[in-house]
């Protein structure tokens, strides 16, 4: 391997790094405040299980917490908390956490999305993607819900991972909550092909599938998983700040012998 190379592969590490410890500083410091105020310790809870309204394109909110969670179609695992992308019979298994408004994940997304996307469409892996309000609960905002919300509308058409991919390659920055807007999320669909429909648009604005992104993120909380993006290989957990896109892809390559 040439020393650019290496040097880019560092680069995109150190890149991921530096993102995952800026998140667990927001943390930390919303651990800090929810100490000095009970009344915060309550506001936050709130707002990390999704029981604050979400704006609805238009400015208006709406009750979110209510009605039962709705899987996208073709949602898998526990109570169908996971929207897959590859082949059922993929030998193994790599289970993603993410956040649309986490800036890590647009990372590891950017850094990682030409392998994830081989090794899916050869069979190699099933990618199964958890999506959360991690970001809404630590800056406030609903964005992360709403997006989440419409990757799982996207999903029912057929194309989440088409959108999903524009999502993070469209991210605003963290602490901008543009994905709040349905509108916002609408006009980035718009670059799937297909997507826009008026039964995919409905979805986005009724909220259809709030309840099941609340349940995914309740998940998330109750399996103590601290940071996004949590990345999981056949049950083991990776570590992101020493991987790469050829070590992702060896390990998968190993666990199918």
């Amino acid at each position: 391997m040439s020393e650019k190379n290496r040097e880019g592969k560092r680069s995109a590490r150190e890149r991921l790094a530096v993102e995952r410890e800026k998140q667990k500083a927001a943390e930390k410091r919303r651990r800090t405040l929810i100490v000095g105020a009970a009344v915060v310790c309550v506001l936050g809870l709130a707002a990390v299980i999704g029981v604050a309204a979400a704006n609805s394109g238009d400015d208006s909110s709406g009750d979110t917490s209510s009605g039962p969670a709705v899987a996208p179609k073709g949602a898998v695992g526990d109570d169908k908390l996971a929207i897959p992308v590859g082949q059922d019979t993929a030998k193994s298994t790599l289970t993603i956490w993410e956040d649309f408004r986490c800036p890590a994940c647009k990372a590891f997304e950017t850094n990682y999305r030409t392998v994830l996307h081989e090794m899916a469409d050869t069979g190699k892996v099933q990618i199964q993607y958890h999506l959360v309000t991690l970001i809404d609960g630590n800056l406030g905002g609903t964005g992360s819900l709403r997006a989440g919300n419409a990757a799982a509308c996207a999903q029912d058409a057929g194309k989440f991972r088409d959108y999903h991919d524009v999502l993070y390659e469209n991210q605003p920055e963290e602490t901008d909550d543009a994905y709040a807007k349905n509108d916002k999320l609408i006009e980035l669909a718009g670059k799937v092909d297909g997507l826009v429909t008026d039964t995919f648009t409905s979805c986005v604005n009724d909220g259809t599938h709030d309840s099941w992104v609340q349940k995914t993120n309740k998940k998330f909380q109750d399996d103590k998983i601290s940071a996004t993006p949590t990345v999981i290989l056949n049950g083991k957990t990776l570590d992101l700040n020493s991987l790469t896109p050829d070590k992702l892809k060896q390990q998968v390559e190993d666990a199918a012998k």
